[in-house]
């Protein structure tokens, strides 16, 4: 088998093992278990946390001491057995704890990974620019492959879908075994670096310059948008099945597979960047990116699985460009304004903005809002029927009380029911990023230069 197809396949089965229940905990996270709206944002907390250190941690050992593939190949069988310990987690807070390691075992693997497949194409004397590309778009078709299973199997709203995630870690752990390049320490550090240049903290001068201070602080803010259409998509879709007129519909039968367009759309938008950086420019495109972030939210508070199928159908199409232009432009543009002495902690440090700080930010913030100002309590059948728009007697309507545990006498139920108010969730997650995108208009200053020819 040709490097080329053993890199396709690791990046395939990379990320497969966490499309399979990122997009999807939060039907078994609210579905299921029925734990509350902030404990679920210190849950997807836990991968802006591992960010912020494991990547740079593990980098360090593979320069150094071991080699980058044994290194990838350990961590893999490490967050199998986490996911497989999820399964049987019996409370939020043993929850967190076990969900930080996976994600510590986890998150290092996506630079690993990187770092593994340049090795291997460079050792095979092939263009990076032009190899890499068509290598790496089978890692988001293995993201959308898990989702499909996740959802076929009837495994979205259960343990299934750990199960389904360690089984593809512990493959590809195997595989990785027999069909991955030797990857030994590169000692690009050199012995007497001090701790900061060690640790990429040189990066962090960047803070000092105006407009790269800007670039970080927004990509924060705008990292932190990412973790609530991860967290919050799929469950939204999904609990239209307690609206009684939507209770056939084939979106909720299928929500996980609805959003797999989000990612689908990815694939296509990688295509277009460099016509649109080309055409209007790094500031430009990015700003495009945040007002993309504003449709994708916007288009969800009005969409319902009828009428509204379109605004839910083209929100998972605008994310692509949401997604794509944002991450894929703000790197080249690091790129671009560093110098190379410290341009590889600087991408770190985007990373790092993105995924690190700016995760736990959305995650705290977007779960701690939702349950105090965004989920509806119910105290009678009247008022639940209307937020339902149904009446009190509709036969779908009393099968989601019974189902519930409530008892109702007289209209009046023994015990509070709580339903997240959608529309004003995402509508408030579309002035978020309004606010945001009008302020990189105003503040951000950067001049493009148009390609002659």
């Amino acid at each position: 088998m040709s490097i080329k197809h053993r890199l396709i396949i690791m990046n395939f089965l990379q990320f497969f093992v966490w499309g399979a229940w990122l997009i999807t905990i939060a039907n078994y996270w609210f579905g299921t278990k029925n734990w509350d709206g902030t404990e679920f944002g210190a849950i997807f907390s836990t991968m802006g946390i591992a960010s912020l250190f494991m990547p740079t941690i593990m980098g360090i050992i593979a320069d150094r001491w071991v080699n980058a593939e044994k290194l990838y190949i350990g961590l893999h069988f490490l967050y199998a057995i986490c996911l497989i310990a999820l399964a049987h987690v019996p409370d939020p807070n043993s929850f967190f704890t076990v969900m930080l390691l996976a994600m510590c075992c986890y998150m290092p693997t996506l630079a690993l990974s990187n770092s593994i497949a340049y090795t291997a194409l460079n050792q095979a004397n092939y263009d990076l620019i032009k190899a890499f590309p068509p290598i790496r778009v089978w890692g988001t078709i293995g993201f959308i492959a898990a989702m499909w299973l996740t959802n076929l199997t009837g495994s979205k709203a259960t343990e299934g879908q750990f199960y389904i995630a360690a089984g593809g870690s512990i493959l590809l752990g195997i595989y990785s075994i027999f069909n991955l390049p030797k990857c030994p320490p590169q000692h690009n550090i050199k012995e007497n670096s001090s701790l900061s240049q060690m640790l990429g903290l040189e990066a962090f001068k960047l803070f000092g310059n105006y407009k790269m201070a800007l670039f970080f602080i927004f990509s924060m803010f705008l990292g932190a948008a990412l973790q609530l259409t991860n967290a919050y998509g799929d469950v939204f879709l999904d609990e239209f099945k307690y609206f009684p007129k939507y209770v056939d519909s084939f979106v909720i039968e299928y929500s996980t597979i609805i959003m797999s367009i989000s990612q689908i759309s990815e694939t296509v938008f990688i295509l277009a960047i460099p016509f649109f950086l080309k055409r209007f420019g790094i500031k430009q495109v990015m700003l495009i990116a945040m007002v993309a972030w504003v449709l994708r939210f916007g288009l969800f508070a009005y969409g319902n699985p009828t009428s509204g199928l379109w605004m839910i159908i083209l929100s998972c199409i605008v994310y692509g460009m949401a997604f794509d232009f944002f991450n894929i432009s703000g790197s080249l543009f690091v790129e671009t304004n560093t110098n190379n002495k410290i341009r590889s902690s600087a991408q770190g440090l985007f990373m790092m903005m993105t995924n690190g700080f700016g995760a736990i930010l959305g995650s705290r913030v977007s779960g701690w809002a939702i349950d105090k100002y965004y989920t509806k309590t119910f105290n009678d059948s009247g008022s639940l029927a209307s937020f339902l728009e149904t009446t009190a007697d509709n036969p779908n309507l009393l099968k989601v009380i019974q189902e519930k545990g409530i008892q109702v006498t007289d209209g009046i139920f023994n015990q509070a029911l709580q339903f997240k108010d959608w529309h004003n969730i995402w509508i408030a997650f579309a002035i978020y990023t309004l606010i945001i995108a009008i302020l990189f208009a105003i503040l951000f200053r950067h001049k493009h230069v148009k390609e002659q020819g």
